[in-house]
C-alpha cells in the first residue's frame, strides 16, 4: 500500500502530536505530586500494638498500612509519632465504668466519652509501637493520654480542647507548617489530630490509604465531613513523591 506526501505528512504529524501530548500528560502527573520539603512533617498517629490485629483495640488490616507509612517517611525529612499510653483504669476504659460496656458513652467533666476496651496501658506490650515500624529516622514520640481523668485524641490537645501536649510549639519553634497524617484510626486519632493542626493554623493533608478507621455508628464518615469542612485535605500516598 502507498500513501501520497499528504497522507504522509498527515500521519506523522499525527504522531508527534500524540508524543507531545503524552509527555504533557506525564509531566503534568509528575508535577501534580507532592514533595516533602524541610518545612513538611509526616505525623505517625498511633501505630501500637493495640489497635494492630491481635490487639484489645485492633482496627481492621490495621497493619496494613505500615509498609505504606515505612515507604513515605524515607521521603519526609521530618517524622513525628504519636503514641496512647493510658495509666491502668483510665477514665475512658469501660472497665472503669460500672455497668457500662466497650463503645458505650458516657459524659465526663469535658464532654460526651466514648468508652473502650482496655488499651495502651503506659509500658505494656499493647502498648508499644508495631515492630513492623522502620521509621530509625524519626525526631520526637509524643505520648498522649497519660491523664488519669481525661482521654486524648489528638496529637495537639488533650480531649477537654485546650490541655495542650506540647505539639504545636515544636512545631512552630522548628518552622515546620504543612502536617502530612498517618495511622489509627482514622476517625478519631487522626482526624482529631487533623483538626487541631488546622486550629492551630498548619497546614493538613490525610493520606487516605496510609489510615485505617474504626467506623463507630458512622464516625468514619463524619470525620471526613468535619475535616474536609476545616481545609484538610484528603490525598492519597500515590500523591506523594517519595
Amino acid at each position: 500500500m502507498s500513501y501520497d506526501r499528504r497522507t504522509f505528512l498527515q500521519g506523522a504529524t499525527a504522531g508527534l502530536v500524540a508524543a507531545a501530548f503524552a509527555q504533557f500528560i506525564r509531566g503534568a502527573e509528575a508535577q501534580a505530586k507532592i514533595k516533602p520539603g524541610q518545612q513538611d512533617v509526616l505525623l505517625v498517629i498511633d501505630v501500637q500494638n493495640c489497635f494492630t490485629p491481635g490487639g484489645s483495640l485492633a482496627v481492621k488490616d490495621g497493619d496494613a498500612i505500615i509498609p505504606i507509612i515505612n515507604r513515605l517517611a524515607v521521603g519526609f525529612p521530618h517524622v513525628i509519632l504519636t503514641q496512647d499510653w493510658h495509666t491502668p483504669g483510665h477514665v475512658s476504659f469501660a472497665s472503669s465504668h460500672q455497668g457500662k460496656k466497650p463503645f458505650e458513652t458516657t459524659s465526663l467533666s469535658y464532654g460526651t466519652q466514648v468508652l473502650w476496651p482496655d488499651h495502651c496501658v503506659q509500658g505494656t506490650d499493647g502498648a508499644a509501637l508495631h515492630k513492623d515500624l522502620k521509621i530509625p529516622h524519626a525526631e520526637l514520640v509524643i505520648r498522649k493520654g497519660y491523664r488519669q481523668q481525661m482521654d486524648s485524641y489528638s496529637a495537639f490537645f488533650e480531649a477537654d480542647g485546650k490541655t495542650p501536649t506540647g505539639l504545636t510549639g515544636y512545631l512552630r519553634e522548628r518552622n515546620l507548617n504543612q502536617v502530612f497524617l498517618v495511622g489509627l484510626a482514622t476517625d478519631f486519632c487522626v482526624a482529631w489530630s487533623a483538626l487541631d493542626a488546622r486550629k492551630a493554623g498548619f497546614s493538613a493533608l490525610v493520606i487516605e490509604d496510609a489510615c485505617r478507621g474504626i467506623d463507630v455508628n458512622g464516625s468514619l464518615a463524619k470525620a471526613w465531613q468535619d475535616m474536609q469542612g476545616a481545609g484538610v485535605k484528603r490525598v492519597q500516598s500515590a500523591d506523594i513523591d517519595v
